[in-house]
């Protein structure tokens, strides 16, 4: 519990400090405005997560790979479903914080940098793969081979699309705090955390395979990117970068000689 509400707490202050110290922007330009639109596309991305889980799920049952022990186990001392509350309230903040950070603040400052000297689709191309790159190398501690980077690295990249393709970070941010929680928690999929389980499973396929980095869950995860993209293209009716990527608009009117405006304005000189 401690370690929940210090990792809530550090949440809340990297995104106040990141907005109002260093990028001196207003917080909801990292896609964070928590409006209705904005919880809607947070539950759709929550869905597809935990449909992909789900397809994970039955073809290792399918396959053999997997079989089912019981259910609703792994709570300890703790009734079942305020044991599931905590889980996913601690997994919903860690992935949240992973978003803000990688692509919220990360990403959208790699673009912004990068924009003018190159074109925007370079721009946002570079800070996609720097993000994901680095969101792939702090998840080393979990891989046990080159396959697991791969699983990252594509993670990294789905996240990164969706947030350039939208501005906002509901779909990305729904998409990983219910995909992490329904893994573990839910289809008892889970291998680095440890928590209680909707499903419990035998799993005895090869790990290459079904292991946590495996290649059924990248094939689901690209299945996961696939449903998110699409879904942006049937919500808005075509597919683009979307213009808050690269956009940066000070908290106060004027900072240091440079207007407010919707797009980035730059010094003279600075771009052409």
């Amino acid at each position: 519990m401690f370690e929940f509400s210090l990792m809530a707490v550090v949440l809340v202050v990297a995104v106040l400090i990141g907005a109002r110290l260093f990028d001196r922007r207003p917080a909801a330009e990292y896609g964070l405005s928590l409006d209705s639109e904005w919880l809607r596309s947070f539950a759709v991305g929550g869905f597809i997560g935990i449909v992909v889980n789900a397809g994970t799920l039955l073809a290792a049952l399918a396959v053999g790979w997997a079989t089912v022990t019981g259910f609703f186990q792994g709570s300890d001392s703790l009734p079942f479903l305020p044991a599931m509350l905590l889980v996913l309230a601690y997994i919903g903040v860690l992935a949240s914080w992973e978003e803000f950070i990688f692509r919220g603040a990360m990403l959208k400052n790699l673009a912004e940098g990068a924009d003018g000297y190159v074109p925007r689709w370079v721009a946002v191309g570079i800070a996609l793969l720097i993000s994901s790159g680095i969101f792939a190398f702090m998840h080393s501690g979990k891989v046990v081979g080159l396959s697991g980077y791969s699983y990252y690295l594509l993670a990294g990249l789905i996240f990164g699309c969706v947030y350039a393709l939208t501005g906002n970070l509901a779909l990305p941010m729904g998409f990983h705090v219910f995909y992490n929680f329904s893994m573990s928690a839910v289809f008892g999929l889970g291998v680095s955390q440890q928590t209680p389980e909707v499903f419990v499973l035998n799993v005895s396929g090869p790990t290459v395979w079904i292991g946590e980095e495996g290649f059924l869950r990248v094939i689901f995860a690209a299945v996961g990117g696939m449903l998110l993209i699409g879904y942006i293209r049937w919500r808005d009716g075509s597919l683009g970068i979307d213009h808050r990527i690269t956009q940066w608009t000070p908290r106060f009117g004027n900072v240091n000689g440079r207007e407010t405006g919707g797009e980035n304005t730059y010094p003279q000189g600075d771009h052409e």
